[in-house]
């Protein structure tokens, strides 16, 4: 099993992997490009974006900067809008339905360290003076119609369902059912919507 497919089955992989190394540099690279670009331009940020994102549907909107790790484990639904400043750490997929509205400042975790210092790190075969940390993910998975609110971040293996408002500031660490509005450290469902 190579780390990349290490990486997507949620198990133990080293994120310094000469194959993960080479599509991460192209997804910061990308991503740099984007975060650069006239924001006028929008053929040229429909072109960069097809290249970044795995998928996306019609008229999703990313407002830069955006920041992500590969990007290419990336999926968005149609009519989604991603605000400023929102960072997607995609070392597993990020799954967004339809009509999402995902406000300035949120983070979305695929990826997690092991809790144990002596099991973070290992040694990087192509340069022994540097370790790199030992990683494991989780998916993420939003469905359509939701709103996550600014400033939320959303850790690795949490499931939004459909028709969800998550407030902002929100620190989601377990999954939510449709239908409902949810906020707070940790975020809870206050009530069905």
């Amino acid at each position: 099993m190579t780390e990349k497919e290490k990486m997507l089955a949620g198990e133990l992989y080293d994120c310094g992997d000469p194959e993960l190394m080479k599509l991460w540099n192209q997804g910061k690279n990308l991503m740099l490009q984007y975060n650069n670009l006239d924001y006028s331009n929008k053929v040229e940020q429909s072109k960069i974006l097809d290249e970044l994102l795995g998928s996306r549907g019609k008229q999703t909107q990313i407002t830069a900067p955006f920041f992500v790790d590969y990007g290419k484990f990336i999926h968005l639904g149609n009519n989604c809008e991603i605000n400023m400043n929102c960072i997607f750490l995609d070392c597993n997929y990020i799954v967004i339905g339809d009509n999402a509205l995902i406000a300035p400042g949120v983070h979305i975790y695929t990826v997690f360290h092991p809790l144990s210092a002596e099991e973070r790190f290992c040694k990087n075969v192509n340069n022994e003076n540097f370790l790199f940390a030992i990683s494991k993910t989780a998916p993420v998975t939003i469905g359509s119609n939701v709103w996550i609110g600014g400033g939320s971040i959303i850790l690795p293996g949490v499931s939004i369902g459909d028709n969800v408002t998550v407030g902002a500031g929100s620190v989601v660490t377990k999954s939510i059912r449709s239908n409902v509005l949810a906020f707070g450290n940790p975020c809870r469902i206050i009530r069905e919507i």
